[in-house]
């Protein structure tokens, strides 16, 4: 089910939580990104984190019970109640409201500590007072906390209120208003406490468009090898994160700059570097990646279609050769950068749709290209379309982000190639209908006119009524396609009575 959240739902759900803190003789607060993006006049996160002085878990039970026993309008209702999830490990509760884009989550979790050992993936978590949860955080801009009363008025609280009644032992305010990133402790220790953290450190400097404090910086590099008792699973979606920031790049060059890019995607590191021969050179394809992928996200809001602009090129180097008259060549990096997909997506525990994604995208990026070389012939679309199928328009999208030429002539040039391109696949695409392409006249059919059992005969007259169609002999209609039919079975049911004279 559903339904919109806005900010007055949001004060309803405050004044439960600091009723609930009332009848139990509580504190809690309202932590983290909250009260950071508050401050900053952001939009508001609906991700709400919440620390208790005392058990998490224990205050998300009765937490739920009041909930249910209240009648809030587009929150309460049928089956856009609250759900509660429990982490008795932690101390911590989550609570689900509504579903969708609209779904707020609310953390609840007692004020703890935590650490990992230096070869475990699992953090070692210890009960702890408010200061020392707001010490053991990321960085000061996440170590604020904030009354949940304050939060649990009519009306929204002004930052001055929030101000006059903050929790900032580590001056986060400063840090916001300077836009700089730094840890509460040493960084070394704040790092080596969850080394996940470094890739964080990243992902809000392009988010919040922040830079990193110098010594922070420096941590991240000498610490960059802690990274590895992290989980693939949660150095995945830290990486989606990044790519979802406005300015990738600007996380991307931050990874590469501390060589955590080395350990996350090495595929993609290597892509560094310039190499010269006879004075011939060819661009730095990692700085060209990182572009391409500025490009992508100017022109859409697809992560999985930045990232497989981020991985398009990573075959290069396993197919560089410089060739005596021609130059630096590539031949092939489009398949080889393919199989290199298959390989990475195991390490970081890609999803066999996203493998399959990313893997088509990296193999037939380089087609559209192809096509405008050879003239953007009739057939030569109407297989990429149907080739593509739904992944044509973000094929589409990474071959013109795919464009980084600094001369203006051919940068021009190229893009109106592109839109030429468009028009032809909408034209033919209409003319033909390709989309879902198949052989109007079906195997069945097949099967009764020449009297067949299903095998390899029929695949293969449907396959060459298919390629008729895409070769523009004849109308991608089951009338016409049947006439054809008629003049080709022939051949192909002697082939199959050969082919059993053989066997």
């Amino acid at each position: 089910m559903d339904f919109e959240i806005n900010m007055s739902d949001i004060t309803k759900i405050f004044k439960i939580i600091d009723k609930v803190a009332k009848q139990n003789k509580t504190q809690i607060y309202v932590v983290g990104g909250f009260v950071r993006d508050f401050l900053l006049g952001r939009e508001q996160k609906k991700d709400i984190d919440f620390v208790v002085e005392g058990s998490g878990l224990e205050f998300a039970k009765k937490f739920d019970e009041e909930f249910k026993q209240e009648s809030l309008t587009g929150i309460a209702e049928g089956d856009a109640g609250g759900s509660l999830v429990e982490f008795p490990d932690f101390d911590t509760a989550r609570y689900c409201l509504g579903d969708g884009e609209n779904q707020i989550v609310l953390e609840f979790a007692g004020a703890r500590s935590e650490s990992y050992h230096a070869t475990s993936r699992k953090p070692k978590v210890e009960t702890a007072t408010l200061a020392e949860d707001l010490k053991r955080r990321d960085f000061t801009v996440n170590a604020m906390a904030v009354p949940v009363k304050v939060f649990a008025v009519a009306k929204a609280p002004t930052v001055a209120t929030i101000k006059k009644n903050i929790i900032d032992p580590f001056n986060g305010q400063k840090d916001l208003a300077d836009k700089i990133l730094r840890t509460p402790l040493a960084p070394d220790e704040t790092f080596s406490d969850d080394p996940l953290r470094m890739m964080r450190a990243i992902r809000f400097a392009g988010q919040l468009e922040f830079g990193i404090e110098s010594k922070t910086l420096k941590s991240i590099f000498e610490n960059r090898a802690r990274l590895k008792i992290i989980s693939a699973e949660r150095v995945q979606e830290e990486l989606l994160k990044m790519l979802a920031v406005r300015q990738p790049s600007v996380c991307l060059a931050l990874m590469f700059q501390t060589r955590l890019l080395d350990l996350v995607l090495p595929e993609v590191a290597v892509l560094d570097g310039v190499e010269e021969v006879f004075g011939h050179l060819h661009k730095n394809i990692l700085t060209h990646t990182f572009k391409v992928v500025d490009n992508i996200a100017e022109r859409s809001e697809k992560v999985n279609l930045r990232l497989a602009g981020l991985l398009h090129d990573i075959g290069k180097p396993g197919t560089k050769k410089f060739v005596k008259g021609i130059g630096w060549t590539f031949y092939q990096h489009d398949h080889f950068g393919k199989k290199l997909v298959h390989g990475l997506a195991r390490r970081l525990r890609f999803s066999t749709d996203l493998t399959k994604y990313l893997a088509k995208l990296v193999r037939w990026h380089l087609q559209p290209i192809a096509l405008m070389d050879d003239g953007i012939s009739d057939s030569a679309v109407r297989r990429l379309v149907v080739n593509l199928d739904e992944e044509l328009e973000d094929l589409l999208i990474l071959g013109v982000s795919d464009i980084t030429t600094g001369n203006p002539h051919k940068l021009t040039k190229r893009q109106g190639n592109y839109i030429h391109l468009r028009a032809k696949i909408d034209e033919l695409s209409e003319k033909d209908k390709l989309r879902a392409f198949q052989s109007p006249f079906r195997g069945d059919e097949i099967m009764i006119a020449c009297k067949l059992k299903p095998g390899p005969t029929v695949g293969r007259i449907k396959d060459a009524l298919e390629e008729a169609i895409l070769d523009g002999k004849v109308p991608n209609e089951h009338d016409a396609v049947a006439e054809y039919f008629e003049k080709i079975k022939s051949e192909y049911l002697k082939n199959a009575q050969e082919w059993e004279m053989l066997k």
